[in-house]
């Protein structure tokens, strides 16, 4: 019997397919719970759950759910699952049957860079899109300098990007305490000999070193002098801080997103902190120029992203039609952000305390903690 060869698709090239709003047909065979919880999603994307369990005696269920005559992917949590339910399918005369390599761990793991905005000293900003979990962070780069802002824990893209684009990390940079990935900005910081910056309101139990983010420290990028200027911008957390970059981009970490705002109860203060997180939106933000280009810390959904795959918006754009910059009541704010939120992220005290140094789980714990999608944004 000829042993069957089941193609393996990464998911930087799913996640394109899904970008061109190609069609994409997935047969996850992961556990209901997991497939409730966390899936691959889009427009095109027509996604069946049947659990791997239900096929261990035949892919019949399947066959009879799945559109005939169009490719199928089959994922999982880790691969090994999706390659038996794929041979079976092809064993049963599925023709075109590929699985996701690495599984729903590597789409979680997966980084893809992209251009999102010019410098005045001739350099660029690239935003590091997590499409897996919606996560999005930054590399500010000028005359052979670099700062990452918000670094994930798969520090290697950084610092791979860096060596290609002949960049040398300065800086590494968290706008505050992260509850919903585990920070790579200490690994980074050692690894490369940069300075790390953390607000220090979210780093009264941190565990080790850093450099205070807080207004009147710019910090400067390049010999062009790109300047970084902290803003102070509690409400996600109480050290959330803002990066205002060369007088033209606002990265708002948490607070604000494109289309939603941030939620103020990942540390357990959300009635202190509702007022902050007012403060910081109608009031800090709405001073600021409404021809800043807002590049936020995450995204919900593909239709905030443009051609590119890039996440931005101009602020006053955001102004006018994000519905959480419009709720004028304040016990009506303060309900919406503290009532009815949605599920928090998966681990998120686990997380936290990873980020403040006072967790060391292991490379495979950190993938468990993180499993699932982010959730740090309330809709209005």
């Amino acid at each position: 019997m000829t042993q069957t060869t089941i193609a393996r698709r990464s998911a930087s090239e799913v996640f394109e397919q899904i970008l061109r709003d190609e069609p994409l047909v997935i047969l996850d065979v992961r556990n209901e719970e997991e497939y409730a919880d966390w899936r691959i999603e889009g427009p095109s994307v027509t996604s069946i759950n049947i659990p791997y369990f239900d096929l261990l005696e035949g892919v019949d269920p399947a066959l009879a759910r799945l559109p005939k005559h169009q490719p199928i992917l089959v994922v999982c949590a880790k691969e090994g699952s999706s390659v038996y339910v794929a041979e079976q399918l092809v064993e049963a005369g599925v023709r075109d049957v590929a699985v996701l390599a690495g599984g729903m761990k590597a789409w979680s793991e997966a980084l893809r860079p992209v251009k999102v905005g010019d410098l005045t000293s001739g350099g660029a900003i690239y935003q590091f899109v997590r499409f897996g979990k919606g996560c999005l962070s930054y590399l500010i780069a000028s005359d052979g300098d670099a700062a990452v802002v918000d670094a994930v824990r798969m520090t290697s893209a950084y610092e791979q990007f860096a060596a290609e684009h002949g960049l040398v990390i300065r800086h590494v940079i968290d706008t505050h305490l992260h509850a919903d990935h585990i920070s790579g900005g200490r690994k980074l910081a050692k690894h490369t000999g940069a300075s790390y910056w953390l607000p220090p309101k979210d780093a009264a139990e941190a565990q080790f070193s850093y450099e205070p983010l807080e207004a009147g420290k710019e910090i400067a990028v390049g010999k062009a002098n790109v300047r970084i200027v902290p803003l102070y911008s509690p409400g996600h957390t109480i050290g959330s801080t803002s990066l205002v970059v060369d007088d033209r981009y606002l990265l708002s970490g948490d607070i604000l997103f494109v289309k939603s705002i941030g939620r103020p109860d990942l540390a357990g203060k959300a009635e202190d902190w509702a007022g902050d997180l007012r403060r910081t939106l109608y009031d800090t933000y709405a001073g600021l120029s409404s021809n800043l280009v807002l590049l936020p810390a995450h995204y919900a959904d593909l239709d905030e992203m443009d051609e590119n795959g890039g996440v931005f918006a101009r602020l006053g754009e955001v102004y006018e039609t994000n519905a959480g910059l419009k709720v004028q009541d304040e016990i009506a704010f303060r309900k919406l952000v503290t009532e009815n939120l949605p599920p928090q992220p998966n681990a998120y005290q686990e997380i936290r305390l990873t980020n403040m140094g006072k967790l060391h789980p292991d490379e495979e714990e950190q993938r468990e903690m993180e499993i699932g999608p982010n959730r740090c944004a309330v809709h209005g």
